[in-house]
């Protein structure tokens, strides 16, 4: 994903010059950034041309001068890279400008318009801003005065060269700048300097104690010549003792001044405490980073030199030293970090010499003061300690030849590391000696002189592989899980003779003679163990250099033991038979005497058991085991020393007895019920019919038999049998598929997942959501006590909360539509559906009720009002109508009341308010009394209910010229409510009491009446102050009156429900109660990145692909509603509306991109976090006032807040700053920026938008080198970078958002020294912060609602999770979304989803063997930090790098869980070539795993069932579908014996035979593994978990349809040839897939490079054997048993075949066939030759394609030569079946066969040499040679055919015979190619070879081509694989019929 191609920066830097000569510089924003690296020293320069360009074009143009001269003076030969090109322009761009801006020159000279200039840019730009209080002002200003700065160095050089005097005035201002300078540097987090200690992150008690603590430097010796500066700390001292770098110093006092403070708040909640270090938080903080460093020093026996001071006052600072020390070692370390112990080595020597330093100890050599072996000047830390060691690590680097050689050639970083883990390493000395072993190359390097005098000596010195060797080989499954694999074969042997014996039932087994016979299993055991001794001495015999003694005497004494009894116990044994016979009989013979004892049998078993006997007592007591394997005592540890070698790693790894209770249960039910069907459908039926074929006597053979007296039909019982066994060792794979699904989904519903999966569930469950908010993501006030047990396991029940009023309300309300709006910014849900969905956020204080969200409350109203309209005076009927629906209830009391509330707001003449009060009254009696149905007319309520909406509409709008309409509008309700609903007799008694009831005026109500409301200042409209608060209550009560229809489908995206039913459903799991988040652990997220997609640019939006599809129209047409949505949120109503301006075609790029996969995405991801924390202080911190105006309410007013510095914002920010960091490390951004590279302005523009985002890289810069020899040499660099500004700087000033170094931190060397990835990762892990460590790659993207629960997460590191240790990583699950693109990346998402949700559920829990499978796992980033960081790198051998975290984690006593409440998005490979590619990366990786040490140790160190669990998950699941196939493989050859021999023939006869039910049962097993039933199995369950399982059945059918099959059974292929061919050859790579979406046609070529090895040659192969056993095979095939073997395996070759092409799109369109014919012509056509890329031509990519063949070594050449044979029994065997030879027998026939093939070769080699020799002088002979060699052909078969009848199936037989010989000649004669090179017959070859790929070719693209002729076939494989898209409206035979014509009317236009 990141850093691959390490020589990749070379083009781009070549392209970049070219850019430049064109003159072209500068005319962009960003051309200061387009320096070549040797002349870095210039940017600041012309950064500031640019800066003040605009104001005064003059002063530009001399800074753009200066730096011109100032280039020429740092290289003024131009030898630098690019110098040349570069200064020319920018000398061109001066001579265009000097005139033009001499014409601008407002003063006399240069010198003047300088000092002027200066002194304004000094007043307007520093003085105002003089007293900064707040983030950006500091910014501001750090960017002013280091402009200042740069202005002051050119006006010295202006006047220099004008020899005129500075001004004393601005000498006297620019003193002040250069020291304010030093102080305003660029800060990471906190700033430090003394002027922005009032800024809100410093202002924290917590943060001010760690500085003051670091600051206390009292009794500290400095050096004599140090000049102090101010606020000097420790690590200040140490810099100058040690001579660390200066930036490293201050990246790490940072981190531990945020790591102390952060542990600190932990400690102490309350934070009103002095500022004062506590002593619990340094302790806990020391104790984590020294863990590993003290067991390092208990390991080797060493005291540790960690010595604290007897003083109480001097402790404190003394840990301080100690912990700085550390970490400025691990920060300068770069590639050592892969090293851990390594840099305790270093660490241990330091730390000593400190504490002499400290303790005033005197050199005994000198006399003087003790003082550091490496230290004092600058960067000597560097030099002299790290560069040495980094030199030996490159230099094995350099000879793994980018990991071709072979893995024991060179010594990778667990070598070099492991070399720290013996005593000898002390041997080092320190200061280190050169000559040391360690640093010693080994001898072909040393030629120093021609005699070889030195070698020997020299030879020996190398260290060589430490501890262990990786040796490619298929051994290594069998050596590290020998346990399991003894099992097994004990097992298999034990059931075999017990079925053989007796009546063949299980109980056969308490007869004392099969008991005894069953008891030889352990003569098997002993001979298994001797082999396994040998196994181990040959396979670390090229370790034996750093062997110690005592481990070379444990080899040797394991192999003579074990020698031993395999001597004694088969003696013993045969003493236990009276009457023995054969074997037993033979070796009492030699002993001498024939008694019988059986007790010497049963002693020597219980003797050589003793080890087994007590190794299951300590496994049932892991605590023993435990301290065991800790121990130090002698005696202890010669015991362990026996059982296994001591490490340093892989001890005391065991769970808690529950744990092991818990997977032991799940591992003895499996392998039970794998042995009780082992045994009763595979072994036992299968006994009789074996017995009955060693009875028959066969004489006829069909060929020239070399055994003919063999017994006992041997071949056919080995024929017979090898199938069944290779079933038996691959079936228990199945089994685990089996319960892991049953445990998996049993676990999963006790986990609560699924409860809520529809948004009926969640309408349902919504009232308990508000309360779900309040207790899982709100910190828990004090004297709330959160529920533990079962019964909270099973029920959560939340209180619901049923005010509107309280702080519960408020806080949901807030949360709730955070989340509601980042859908809409994202574009998932449409305006209407945002309002629908939001919760008021002003709660309204009136009403005494919750309001819910109205898509709750849609259409409610409406219903009720017909209800009541309906209810003819029944009351008590309609209240319990309405009160049965809960939200129809809430409606209409909430209409009500806010109703009345507006009216009581809107009305305000007193007249007028005495009505109002007195009807409201009038009402609310009614209610209480409960007739209000019966009084009042309730069926008028529309009329009112109209005229209400119709006010609602004009105070919507709020417009003066509508006052008359809504006075009318009051006076209408009016009327309504008196005349119709309280009907007339109500109203005089009403108009009496207000006028006093004087008579005749009440004679006349309805000319008063219509003076009400009419009156200036009766009603308050239009509202002056309309405030937020009023809009949302006038919109919610509008929406709740008018929606008719139910919102039912709210939210209608598809995804938007997914997420939200996911969050709702996470609330009711088990989670950590939410810390606040000032005590919440920190964290940081890290991602790599190395050169794929930031943003779309436009271009690549538009581009038409060959189908005339762009990007943009296919994601328009999968994400219809989300681009609807998305022109509503810009309001624009079309795509052309949108390229008119430029924000705008911003917007789209984004919208594009976050539907991609690129970085933006993953950033914007991320950035939830903290965007999550910020709201969450607000809700922490927030008084009860501030916290019900709102959260929005702070964000709206954040601007004018900024200033009143101690705001609420700033302190959110600030506490959002301390716990969250993310640093996205782009490795090549330097050379990206210098290369005007479009991504690296993408990256800035990503850092500009999110300000505290940041970038780390890997600088590459030139610099005049110190050698004589060499001119320039390369620096390399770690640099840290952020924003200059951030985005919200004023407007006035754009196009100069620059980033700007904070750190900038040099390394030894090129960073990138094995596997680019982790290194990647490894060069940026110094700039995160925190305690927990996210690992992010660059295909993932994050959600709101899920970075809210960030923080429960982070607590689980403090909890043990049922088991003996914290967690140290913690396993997250993930959400696929690219399932939606095509049935491929359907299946792909599907399989993926089943692995990291029941998959790892399983593995975390019991299994307990979870690792770290590069997804989005939180690392306890000390705990890793000490040991060896998130990832490994050795080249090739790590290329899976994630899973070596997970093993690291383990072995070195971690413990890794998974958690489901929280989710994370992840990218998935989308097109077969895509998936196939990453298959084979994985299955590559996995290969190299079964070598690696890691999981040696793993397979030895955990108990049995542990082991087992680990093999099955890793590298057994690979190994059993290596098995899946080898069985088809061994089944056919097998056939192809019996067939060809005869014996097939000669057995036919025999019932049991023919009609063979374990072999039926055995070969259907195989094909349950081959069409993908493993994946479907967990698949199916998970599905139905979370979504139902009818969807789970349906989704199942719908594959089966869209030939999921075809894909599992394909993929297999690819699994087997890439894991297999890793382990004979090797040759893995990182193969970089491409993650784009848009789904293309994949040429016939292409796919023919990809798959012609892996999947054709071996489905031609299959094809054949199935061919000859179809002619050749018996008749008795009726059998439905054969039937269903066969089809399975046609399925397979046709699969293996035609796969290909049947995923591909468009694969059936004539007109691409046609294309794709002319491609592979030319293709294989082509001449290969030096820099001829594969893809060109098919002699370069066959040359590739056997490339591992050259590093692969003498075992892998004999492996490729002895596999190639089985090609030439084709031959040997159907020779004898033709019609010809039908007579004979002879052995003669076959060598004829020989003869035949020779000829034939010999013919087309003359004919070839001829062509070159003769064709152009001798044309016409050679033509007629030619002729005379075609007539000779035909007669030959003329005659055969004559004479003794040749027929046509013979010439068909014969092509069968000799084209397998041929491949298997070809395959030998590419295993020998250096002999075949030298014997000069490569060409002949490789002729041959071409002639094999065409026929191939021609097979294949047959039966495409014949299809493509019917057009329903291509629109069938359209809908197959988009089935998923047109289910969403997706017009795919739009997309690939092309729209060009409106493509081009675009255009036009």
């Amino acid at each position: 994903m990141s850093s691959r191609g390490e020589g990749s920066d070379q083009p781009s830097q070549r392209r970049l010059m070219r850019t430049q000569t064109a003159g072209n510089l500068g005319e962009t924003a960003f051309d200061s950034e387009i320096v070549p690296s040797s002349l870095v020293e210039i940017a600041p320069i012309l950064r500031v041309a640019n800066e003040v360009e605009k104001h005064n074009p003059r002063v530009a143009y001399l800074c753009r001068f200066y730096a011109f001269e100032k280039a020429h003076k740092l290289d003024p030969t131009s030898s630098g890279r690019g110098v040349r090109q570069f200064k020319t322009a920018l000398l061109q761009r001066l001579e265009r400008e000097n005139d033009p801006t001499l014409m601008g020159r407002v003063k006399k000279s240069d010198a003047r318009e300088m000092q002027s200039f200066y002194q304004l840019y000094y007043k307007k730009y520093i003085q105002a801003l003089q007293n900064a209080a707040d983030k950006a002002d500091r910014a501001q200003l750090t960017k002013a005065y280091q402009t200042a700065n740069v202005l002051f160095e050119v006006l010295k050089a202006v006047n220099l060269t004008q020899s005129v005097e500075v001004d004393r005035e601005i000498l006297e201002t620019h003193d002040k700048v250069a020291e304010k300078t030093e102080i305003y540097v660029p800060y990471n987090i906190l700033p430090l300097d003394p002027d922005s200690a009032n800024q809100a992150i410093m202002r924290y008690p917590e943060i001010q104690s760690a500085v003051l603590a670091l600051r206390n430097t009292r009794g500290l010796p400095w050096p004599k010549d140090y000049k102090k500066k101010k606020d000097e700390d420790i690590l200040d001292w140490l810099q100058a003792m040690f001579g660390f770098q200066k930036d490293n110093v201050a990246n790490q006092r940072e981190h531990l001044i945020l790591l102390l403070a952060n542990v600190h708040i932990r400690q102490f909640p309350k934070p009103d405490q002095q500022p004062k270090l506590d002593d619990c938080a340094l302790k806990e903080v020391m104790k984590k980073l020294f863990k590993n460093y003290k067991k390092w020093c208990k390991y080797l026996d060493r005291k540790s030199s960690l010595w604290l001071p007897t003083i109480q006052q001097e402790v404190q600072q003394r840990k301080l030293l100690y912990m700085g020390l550390y970490l400025l070692i691990w920060g300068e370390a770069a590639n050592l970090r892969f090293m851990p112990e390594c840099l305790c080595y270093i660490y241990h020597h330091m730390a000593f010499e400190l504490y002499g330093m400290l303790a005033g100890n005197v050199s005994p050599m000198t006399g003087e003061n003790v003082k550091p072996a490496y230290g004092g000047e600058e960067e000597a830390f560097l030099r002299k300690v790290v560069t040495p060691i980094y030199e030996v690590i490159a230099e094995e680097a350099k000879r793994s030849k980018k990991g071709k050689s072979k893995h024991s050639q060179w010594r990778n970083y667990d070598d070099l590391n492991e070399y720290f883990w013996s005593v000898d390493c002390f041997r080092l000395g320190w200061p280190m000696r050169a000559d040391a072993d360690f640093f010693c190359p080994p001898a072909e390097q040393l030629h120093y002189d021609r005699n070889g005098e030195n070698k020997p000596t020299i030879r020996d010195r190398w260290v060589g592989k430490v501890n262990f060797v990786e040796i490619r080989s298929f051994w290594h499954i069998f050596r590290s899980f020998d346990r399991m694999w003894i099992f097994f074969i004990l097992c298999l042997q034990a059931m075999i003779i017990v079925a053989w014996n007796g009546s063949g039932e299980p109980t056969a087994i308490f007869d004392p003679d099969v008991f005894k016979k069953v008891l030889s299993i352990f003569i098997t055991a002993s001979v298994l163990k001797l082999g396994l001794a040998v196994l181990d001495v040959i396979l670390s015999w090229k370790a034996r250099r750093s062997m110690s003694l005592h481990v070379k005497l444990r080899y040797i004494l394991k192999v003579l033991s074990a020698a031993a009894w395999v001597v004694v116990l088969p003696v013993t044994y045969a003493y236990t038979w009276e009457n023995s016979s054969g074997f037993a009989q033979t070796i009492k013979n030699w002993f001498g005497g024939n008694a019988k004892s059986p007790s010497l049998f049963i002693l020597a078993l219980v003797i050589y058991l003793s080890p087994n006997m007590l190794a299951a007592v300590l496994f049932l007591f892991p605590v023993i085991r435990r301290l065991l394997e800790r121990s130090n005592y002698k005696i202890v540890m010669l015991m362990m020393w026996w059982s296994q070698p001591r490490l340093y790693v892989g001890r005391a790894m065991h769970e808690s007895a529950f744990s092991l209770f818990k997977y032991t249960m799940f591992w003895v039910l499996l392998v039970i019920t794998k042995l009780a069907f082992s045994y009763y459908v595979e072994i036992k039926p299968l006994v009789g019919p074996t017995k009955d074929i060693m009875q028959i006597k066969i004489t006829n053979y069909q060929w020239h038999e070399f055994f003919p007296r063999a017994r006992n039909n041997i071949g056919v019982v080995i024929a017979l049998w090898a199938p069944i066994i290779c079933v038996y060792f691959m079936d228990a794979q199945i089994w685990y598929a089996i319960f892991s699904t049953l445990f998996g989904g049993i676990y999963g519903a006790f986990r609560r997942l699924g409860e809520i999966r529809t948004l009926g569930m969640l309408r349902s469950r919504f009232q308990s959501l508000p309360g779900a908010f309040n207790v899982c993501l709100i910190p828990l006030e004090k004297s709330e006590q959160k529920r533990k047990g079962l019964k909270a396991t099973l029920s959560r029940k939340f209180d619901e909360i049923r005010s509107n009023k309280g702080k519960e309300a408020a806080r949901f309300a807030q949360l709730w539509n955070e989340i509601i709006t980042s859908f809409r910014e994202e574009d998932l849900i449409s305006n209407k559906e945002m309002d629908l969905l939001l919760v008021p956020y002003w709660a309204d204080r009136a009403l005494d009720l919750i309001q819910w969200p109205p898509f709750l409350l849609a259409s409610k109203i409406p219903i009720a009002l017909d209800m009541a309209k309906d209810s003819n005076g029944k009351d008590r009927e309609l209240k319990k109508r309405i009160e049965a629906d809960y939200y129809m209830s809430c409606a209409v009391r909430e209409c009500y009341a806010s109703f009345k509330s507006i009216i009581n707001i809107m009305v305000q003449g007193n007249r007028e308010k005495e009505v109002i009060e007195y009807l409201f009254s009038e009402v609310e009696k009614h209610i209480e009394a409960g007739d209000l149905v019966t009084e009042y007319r309730i069926s008028a309520l529309p009329s009112l209910y109209e005229h209400f909406v119709k006010l609602m509409k004009c105070l919507l709008e709020n417009k003066q010229e509508d006052r008359d309409q809504v006075v009318i509008f009051f006076q209408d309700m009016l009327e309504a409510v008196t005349r119709d609903i309280m009907m007339e007799d109500h109203i005089s008694s009403l108009f009496d009491s207000i006028h006093g009831g004087s008579g005749h005026e009440g004679m006349t109500p309805l000319d008063q009446q219509y003076q009400l409301f009419a009156s200036s200042g009766a009603i308050k409209f239009p509202i002056e102050l309309v405030t937020e608060a009023w809009k949302e209550k006038i919109k919610r009560l509008y929406l709740l009156l008018t929606v008719k229809e139910s919102a039912m489908d709210v939210p209608s995206n598809l995804e938007a429900r997914r997420r939200i039913s996911f969050f709702s459903n996470s609330l009711f799991m088990d989670m950590p109660s939410a810390p606040k988040v000032r005590n919440m652990l920190s964290f940081s997220a890290l991602t790599p990145y190395y050169t794929e997609e930031v943003l779309f640019s436009l271009r690549e939006l538009e581009l038409l692909n060959e189908d005339g599809v762009s990007i943009l129209f296919y994601l328009q047409k999968i994400f219809p509603d989300e681009w609807t949505n998305f022109l509503e949120r810009v309001n624009c109503k079309s795509e052309e509306e949108l390229k008119r301006s430029e924000e705008l075609e911003e917007e789209l790029r984004l919208w594009a991109s976050y539907r991609g996969q690129t970085l933006t995405r993953t950033v914007r991801g991320m950035m939830y976090y903290r965007k999550a924390l910020e709201l969450q202080a607000f809700l922490d911190m927030a008084k009860d006032e501030v916290l019900m105006e709102g959260y929005k309410a702070i964000e709206l007013n954040a601007e004018d807040h900024s200033r009143g510095e101690r705001s609420l914002w700033a302190q959110c920010q600030a506490v959002a700053d301390m716990k969250f960091t993310y640093v996205v490390s782009c490795q090549q951004y330097g050379i990206q920026k210098r290369s005007a590279d479009q991504r690296a302005q993408d990256i800035l523009r990503l850092m500009t938008t999110y300000p505290s985002l940041r970038v780390a890289y890997i600088d590459e810069v030139e610099e005049a080198s110190k050698d004589r020899l060499k001119k320039i040499q390369k620096v390399y660099y770690s640099v840290l970078v952020k924003a200059a500004l951030p985005k919200s700087s004023g407007p006035s000033e754009p196009g100069q958002n620059l980033d700007q170094v904070i750190y900038k931190i040099k390394l030894p060397g090129s960073a990138i020294l094995g596997e680019g990835k982790p290194e990647n990762q490894n060069h940026a892990i110094i700039f995160t912060r925190g305690e927990g460590l996210q690992t992010i790659d660059m295909n993932q993207d994050n959600y709101m609602e899920e970075a809210l629960k960030m923080r429960n997460l982070l607590q689980e590191f403090l909890k043990k999770h049922g088991g003996v240790r914290h967690p140290t990583v913690l396993g997250l699950r993930e959400h696929i979304f690219t399932g939606s693109v095509s049935s491929l990346a359907w299946f792909m998402s599907n399989q993926e989803t089943s692995f990291v949700t029941i998959g790892q559920r399983l593995l975390a829990n019991p299994l307990k063997v979870r690792f770290h499978y590069g997804h989005p796992d939180v690392f306890d980033r000390l705990f890793h930090l000490t040991r060896g960081g998130v990832s490994k790198a050795s080249k090739v051998i790590n290329l899976s790098e994630d899973i070596f975290a997970g093993f690291n984690s383990t072995l070195r006593e971690g413990n890794v869980t998974h958690h489901e409440y929280i989710q994370v998005g992840k990218g998935r490979d989308v097109g077969l070539n895509q998936i196939s590619m990453f298959e084979a990366k994985i299955a590559n990786g996995n290969g190299e795993q079964t070598v690696s040490r890691d999981i040696y140790r793993l397979g030895h160190r955990f108990d049995f069932f542990r082991m087992l669990s680990c093999y099955f998950t890793t590298v057994g699941f690979y190994f059993s579908t290596l098995i899946t196939v080898l069985t088809v493989y061994v089944f056919l050859y097998g056939r192809l014996y019996l067939v060809l021999s005869g014996l097939e023939e000669g057995l036919s006869n025999e019932r049991a035979f023919r009609n063979n039910k374990p072999l039926q049962v055995a070969l259907a097993s195989q094909s349950f593994v081959q069409i993908g039933f493993l994946m479907a199995l967990p698949m199916l369950m998970e599905i139905g978990l979370e979504r139902g399982f009818r969807t789970a059945l349906s989704e199942f059918v719908l594959m089966q349809l869209q030939l999921a099959p075809v894909f599992f059974t394909f993929s297999l292929g690819t699994k087997t040839h890439y894991y297999g061919r890793t382990l004979l050859h090797g040759g893995a790579k990182y193969r970089a897939t491409g993650r784009g979406f848009v789904v293309f046609h994949a040429k016939f070529a292409e796919n023919y490079r990809l798959y012609s090895r892996s999947h054709f040659v071996k489905g031609i192969e299959l094809m054949i054997l199935l061919i000859v056993y179809e002619i050749f095979g018996q008749p008795y095939r009726s059998a439905v048993g054969y039937v269903l073997i066969t089809v399975s395996m046609w399925f397979m070759v046709g699969t293996w075949l035609f796969a290909p092409f049947l995923f591909n799109p468009s694969g059936f369109e004539w007109q691409k066939i046609v294309d794709d014919w002319t491609d592979w012509n030319k293709w294989i056509s082509n001449r290969g030759g030096i820099g001829v890329p594969s893809e060109k031509s098919w002699e370069s990519w066959w040359e590739e394609e056997q490339e591992h063949l050259h590093h692969s070594g003498m075992r892998g050449i004999i492996a490729e030569i002895l596999l190639a044979l089985r090609f030439f029994i084709y031959q040997y065997g159907l020779v004898y079946h033709l019609t010809i030879t039908k007579h004979t027998k002879s052995f003669l026939v076959y060598g004829v066969s020989w003869l035949v093939i020779f000829l034939i070769l010999f013919v087309m080699k003359t004919v070839s040499v001829g062509r070159r020799r003769f064709s152009a002088n001798f044309q016409l002979v050679f033509r007629l040679i030619k002729g005379l060699i075609f007539l000779t052909f035909v007669s030959i078969l003329v005659t055969l055919i004559a004479l003794p009848r040749l027929t046509v199936q013979d010439i068909f037989v014969c092509i069968l015979a000799f084209m397998p010989t041929g491949w298997g000649l070809l395959l030998i004669a590419q295993a020998l190619k250096p002999i075949v090179h030298r014997a000069g017959f490569w060409g002949s070859i490789r002729t041959l070879a071409r002639g094999y790929e065409i026929v191939m070719g021609l097979l294949l693209f047959t039966p495409v081509a014949f299809l493509a002729w019917f057009p329903f076939v291509s629109e069938f494989q359209t809908r197959m694989l988009f089935n998923q898209a047109f289910s969403r409206g997706l017009q795919i035979s739009r997309i690939l019929g092309g729209q060009r014509k409106d493509r081009s009317s675009h255009h036009k236009d």
